[in-house]
Formats: structure tokens, C-alpha cells, sequence
């Protein structure tokens, strides 16, 4: 596996890839590496000649009271964990590589209106880091394909937007959650969770379940199916940040007929938030 750490190597190397013809598929991530994250590169190394990733913990997308300055950073495991999954290019840029006129003076993407909505709401300009990193990055790699975790199901859906908006000619392919054996989707932050902690956290993705047989069974209005999802995790030991029911591919709001849903969750165990979605189709009334 090439390590590479500045723009200039990372084009040369694509001026080279674009002669051969080969294609290109390209994972960003922040590091902290587990299987969700090799289960992406995986997918890409199946369908493209070149695989790049990169690691950049990006200070854009993290606000003023967010675990910056923890974020877990565990490089050297991160580059054995690419190398035996047959990753081609690690592309590791610093921070001043990436935003060289500091980060009051960057130019931002932001996307209106998917970026405000749910977690945007809760997390105030942390999708504009997000389309702004992730468009440097797509100028940067010019990949044919980029892969990303549907976990991240409303990041998903901004970067999708973004590129349409942009005219980006990227085919942004979403993978499906990987799940630990008890349910709870695999992310970087359950490194923080505490053993009884631990214990509680699938219980996100039962109360998930158990409101998709709702909504599949049940014509209850959605606004009670919230309201009871909401107490269930508050009594299961979870701090509740939001539970939306929303329209699978604009994440709008619904009505109480709509079919075609997504269901997302964002819940904190103590100072660590967890996010989990799944999609619905609920039966024609």
C-alpha cells in the first residue's frame, strides 16, 4: 500500500491511473478503523482496478463542544487494517494540506435544507464540514465510485445531493450497516462507551425493530409512534435526541400514508451519541 500525504503525489498518481484506464474507488473516512469501514473498501476492491482511502479527521464538521480533540486516532492500526485489505493508496493529508488558508478563510458547500433538518439540527454546521471536506476530497481522488455507510444514512443522502447539485460525475454508492452480533451498528464512538454502557446500547436497534413492525402493522398516527419510541429508550437508560420518521429518499416528513419511509434515531449514553436508521416499506392502506 502506497502512503501518500499531499495533493500533488495523490494527482500524479491519478494522471497515471487515467492513462491505464483503470478505475478508481475511492472510501473517505476519520480513521479509528473497524469491519463497517473494511466492509466499504471490500465492496470497492470488488468493483474497481485502483481501491484509495483516506483518513482525515476533519475539524469542519465537529462543533464547538464535540469530541475534536479525543476523536480516537489510531493510525498505524488503521494503515495494517488497509494493507491486508488490499487498499492501493492511503491518502493522509494534514489539516493544512487540506484547508491552507485556515478554516476561517475556506470556501464552504453547503447543501440547503438537508443539512438543517434532523441531525443537522442537532448539530449546527456539521453537514456544511461534511460537503466541503467530501468535495475536496472528490476534486482531489476524482474516483469513478466512492462508498459510504448507509449508518450514516442522512450524510448519505447530502452527499448524493451535493453531487447532483454539483454536476459531480461520481456513482456514490451506499453499503449497507454492519451490525456487532447483539444489533448495535459499528461506529468509532462505541470505543467510548463503558462496559454497562455497552451492555445497553443494542437496545437502539431493538427499539428500531420494534417500531418497524409498528409501522408495517399498524396505521397509529406517526406523531404516537414517536412519542411512545421515545419513552421506551428513555426508560432503557438512553438520553433520547430525536426519533424521525421521515421519506426514505428526501428525508421530508411524512403523512400517516406515506409508504416509502426511513426511520432515524440519535440517542445519548452518557456523553457518547449513538445514531441507527432503517428503512421501511409499509403496506398500501
Amino acid at each position: 500500500m502506497n502512503t501518500v500525504e499531499s495533493i500533488n503525489e495523490l494527482r500524479t498518481l491519478r494522471r497515471q491511473w487515467h492513462r491505464e484506464g483503470k478505475t478508481v474507488g475511492f472510501v473517505p473516512t476519520m480513521g479509528n478503523l473497524h469491519a463497517g469501514h473494511l466492509t466499504l473498501i471490500s465492496a470497492a476492491r470488488e468493483q474497481c482496478d485502483i481501491v484509495v482511502a483516506s483518513i482525515f479527521v476533519n475539524p469542519l464538521q465537529f462543533g464547538k463542544n464535540e469530541d475534536l480533540d479525543t476523536y480516537p486516532r489510531t493510525i498505524d492500526e488503521d494503515k495494517a487494517q488497509l494493507d491486508r485489505h488490499h487498499t492501493d493508496v492511503l491518502f493522509l493529508p494534514s489539516v493544512a494540506e487540506m484547508y491552507p488558508r485556515g478554516l476561517d478563510e475556506q470556501t464552504f458547500v453547503q447543501v440547503p435544507g438537508i443539512s438543517d433538518m434532523i441531525c443537522g439540527n442537532s448539530r449546527p454546521g456539521h453537514f456544511r464540514g461534511v460537503a466541503t471536506v467530501v468535495s475536496k476530497l472528490f476534486n482531489m481522488v476524482q474516483p469513478d465510485r466512492a462508498f459510504f455507510g448507509q449508518k450514516d444514512y442522512q450524510q448519505l443522502q447530502v452527499i448524493r445531493l451535493m453531487a447532483a447539485d454539483l454536476s459531480i460525475d461520481i456513482d456514490i454508492q451506499g453499503i449497507p450497516t454492519q451490525r456487532a452480533e447483539d444489533g448495535l451498528a459499528l461506529s468509532s464512538r462505541n470505543g467510548y462507551l463503558t462496559e454497562e454502557q455497552r451492555q445497553i446500547a443494542p437496545k437502539l436497534y431493538a427499539c428500531l425493530l420494534n417500531l418497524k413492525t409498528d409501522l408495517q402493522n399498524d396505521r397509529q398516527p406517526l406523531s404516537v409512534l414517536i412519542e411512545k419510541y421515545t419513552a421506551v429508550l428513555a426508560q432503557a437508560g438512553f438520553k433520547p435526541d430525536y426519533i424521525e420518521i421521515r421519506h426514505a429518499d428526501t428525508l421530508e416528513p411524512v403523512g400517516d400514508m406515506d409508504n416509502q419511509l426511513v426511520v432515524l434515531v440519535a440517542a445519548f449514553l452518557g456523553n457518547v451519541r449513538l445514531i441507527d436508521n432503517l428503512t421501511v416499506t409499509r403496506p398500501e392502506a
